[in-house]
């Protein structure tokens, strides 16, 4: 393992720590729904990537308390962004599953977050753009690790 502590490494970290913070701050501001906090928005995004999941499982993918994720589904159920069905397995549980109304919800919010990126990609030079085209599967790792 790395040690990524000391010097120029832990220059390069805390640049990296800093620069993934306020890209990330501004991305957020591009929301189309501003009624949903982020973590809403988040629960959204793992439905629409894991598919369908029970409260339980959701709020170990988003690392909240099963009573918070409680809440959150409620609070997603009420404005018509998911539903509640039975566990085809466990009638004990339910399994959330979004709307069609989150469905497009989520891809207008995507397509704005994307359009807004790639205006800012757009001013970047060929070989910067080259290097953040390399360096997009790397952080994709990281922030699945």
């Amino acid at each position: 393992m790395l040690d990524l502590t000391h010097g120029e490494d832990a220059d390069a970290v805390n640049a990296l720590r800093s620069s993934v913070m306020r890209l990330s701050r501004r991305l957020k501001h591009q929301r189309v729904d501003e009624s949903l906090s982020p973590t809403e928005m988040s629960v959204l995004g793992t439905l629409a990537r894991c598919g369908t999941a029970t409260p339980g499982e959701l709020a170990r993918r988003e690392h909240v308390q099963p009573p918070s994720m409680t809440r959150i589904v409620a609070l997603l159920e009420a404005k018509g962004l998911v539903r509640l069905e039975p566990h085809p397995e466990d009638r004990r549980q339910k399994v959330v599953t979004q709307t069609e109304v989150a469905e497009a919800m989520l891809e207008e919010s995507r397509s704005r977050r994307n359009a807004w990126l790639a205006s800012l990609a757009a001013e970047l030079d060929e070989d910067e753009w080259a290097k953040v085209r390399a360096a997009a599967p790397v952080l994709e790792k990281l922030a699945h690790l």
